[in-house]
């Protein structure tokens, strides 16, 4: 199996690639700084030295570089069976006060990194008439909070592009799954006073999507929503 995760070099995205590397999956990564990347190859292959691991340096939200991490993809893999669109930048503010030029910031990375990418790797799932396709929203994508500002605005519409493309895929076989995780300890909560048993692991987010990946090809999850147990902060 091959699967291709953005921004997996760190946080939820390596979990889930740690995820697929122990299953024995192919995986390609991608993320913006280099080292990151070579370290978090270097603990993968680690983990399986049977499976093969490749990685780009990207800028999800420059579009030239979205479309040349796809090329990259194709050249390495002929098939693609799993991507995950799971690139993301969080920062706070409001409407009404925050900086200008956020909203483009925050649509570029979190829903037109998907967009492009998606679009890019569709003609060779559709040709195989199958794949599954998660994008990884917020539970931001469905509630409106203080504070959330552009990023809730840009998360939304995630979601928005993930049931527009549920429906188009149908008739190609093709899964299409939203996930919406909840606060998740990542490099976003350090240094804050959160206690880790507060927050859910992004292990957790790796294996409900390798779960929901074991179902039947007759059956599909279209939306996951994770919180931590005592709810959100």
């Amino acid at each position: 199996m091959n699967v291709v995760i953005t921004g997996g070099s760190k946080g939820i995205g390596k979990a889930i690639a740690e995820k697929y590397v122990e299953e024995g999956c192919n995986v390609f990564i991608c993320a913006r700084n280099r080292n990151d990347l070579e370290q978090a190859v270097n603990e993968l292959s680690a983990i399986n030295t049977m499976v093969d691991l490749f990685y780009s340096v990207v800028d999800l939200s420059v579009k030239s570089e979205v479309i040349d991490f796809a090329n990259d993809v194709l050249r390495e893999f002929k098939t693609v069976d799993v991507l995950i669109n799971n690139a993301g930048v969080f920062l706070p503010g409001d409407i009404a006060t925050e900086e200008d030029g956020m909203l483009e910031k925050l649509i570029e990375t979190n829903v037109y990194s998907a967009y492009h990418l998606t679009r890019c790797l569709l003609p060779v799932m559709i040709q195989q008439q199958s794949g599954h396709i998660f994008n990884i929203c917020s539970v931001a994508s469905h509630k409106a909070y203080m504070n959330g500002g552009s990023y809730s605005i840009s998360k939304f519409a995630l979601l928005g592009f993930s049931k527009n493309l549920r429906e188009e895929m149908k008739p190609h076989r093709i899964k299409v799954t939203t996930v919406s995780p909840g606060a998740t300890m990542s490099a976003s909560w350090s240094g804050s006073d959160v206690s880790e048993d507060r927050i859910m692991t992004p292990r957790d987010i790796a294996e409900i999507i390798w779960s929901v990946q074991q179902l039947s090809p007759q059956a599909v999850v279209e939306d996951i929503v994770l919180r931590p147990l005592l709810g959100d902060l």
